[in-house]
């Protein structure tokens, strides 16, 4: 069977990858001007780096080809440490197994932002995602078409595929999408899912609930609730607007935490307080005192954040 030329980045990146994994041989200078020549050398870099890292397993499947001891090499400006067999044996193993299948095997990565932080996140898909401050969410090389939420909050814009649907896994959470913008947040108590755009589908395999643009669900266990939501409003904290109706202020000040970059507590005596109403995140960094007023509470400064507690 005949296989799909190997794209010249790819070819160029394990190069790289083999190149630097041999102290002999690592160019550093080289190395770190070819990745900030094009994006897309990093995104090739590690596809190729995560495949040698598995080139141990493959090595079982292949007992003719003799693997030294590991080499340890220190990590490169910006890039994770390599570790793998050294260059001759994996070039042999491209070789025996070619790339086709390491490309197939799972490839995770891990993008994560800090407090007060947004970042966007293109996929090789043409889909993008916007990650919200002190979230993490988890990729695959392999499967562009998968993401694991692991805290914080997202926006995730979908390019639809009817023959490989984009699924989320939101804290266990199945979500699976019918052409789609639609926003995840990972709270203490629940997660929330509101859809600006399209559809999704909520918990494919059993509940089988579909949300349609306007329209959000809060998971709680095994509870699903559904809501109604201004589909405008929908990722407004890109644009430094946090919206409520009826969110317990304990929500309100985790949001606020993680949109502010400071601490933000909240007493136990108004914690279940519902707020409906905009929060101008631009305005309260200017003076957090507004919060007050608007969420009919007092704000106390300690430490390097602010308290929520009842009015005196």
């Amino acid at each position: 069977m005949s296989q799909d030329p190997v794209n010249p980045i790819d070819d160029v990146a394990l190069d790289w990858a083999l190149r630097m994994a041999d102290p002999a041989r690592a160019d550093w200078d080289g190395f770190t001007d070819w990745l900030e020549a094009d994006p897309r050398h990093a995104v090739a870099y590690d596809r190729m780096a995560a495949a040698l890292l598995d080139a141990e397993d493959a090595l079982r499947a292949y007992p003719d080809v003799i693997a030294p001891e590991p080499v340890i090499v220190e990590e490169p400006p910006r890039r994770r440490p390599l570790r793998w067999i050294g260059g001759a044996v994996a070039a042999a193993l491209v070789g025996a197994v070619g790339l086709g299948l390491w490309s197939e095997r799972p490839q995770p990565y891990v993008i994560e932002t800090a407090a007060g932080e947004v970042r966007r996140v293109p996929l090789a898909d043409g889909s993008a995602i916007m990650l919200a401050g002190g979230s993490r969410i988890m990729l695959d090389h392999a499967d562009p078409r998968r993401a694991v939420m692991e805290r914080g909050e997202a926006l995730f814009q979908v390019r639809h595929d009817d023959r490989h649907p984009f699924s989320v896994d939101a804290r266990g959470l199945a979500l699976t999408d019918l052409g789609t913008v639609f926003d995840v947040r990972l709270g203490r108590r629940m997660t929330r899912v509101t859809v600006a755009e399209g559809a999704v589908m909520v918990d494919p395999r059993g509940a089988a609930l579909r949300l349609d643009a306007g329209q959000a669900v809060l998971a709680e266990g095994n509870r699903l609730v559904r809501q109604a939501v201004e589909p405008e409003a929908v990722g407004g904290w890109r644009d430094g607007r946090l919206a409520y109706d009826g969110a317990a202020l304990s929500d309100v000040a985790e949001d606020l935490a993680r949109f502010l970059g400071r601490p933000v507590a909240v007493r136990p005596s108004v914690a279940a307080q519902a707020f409906r109403g905009t929060i101008d995140l631009n305005a309260v960094r200017r003076d957090p005192r507004l919060l007050g007023a608007l969420l009919n509470v007092a704000v106390r400064e300690e430490r390097q954040g602010w308290m929520l507690e009842p009015r005196g």
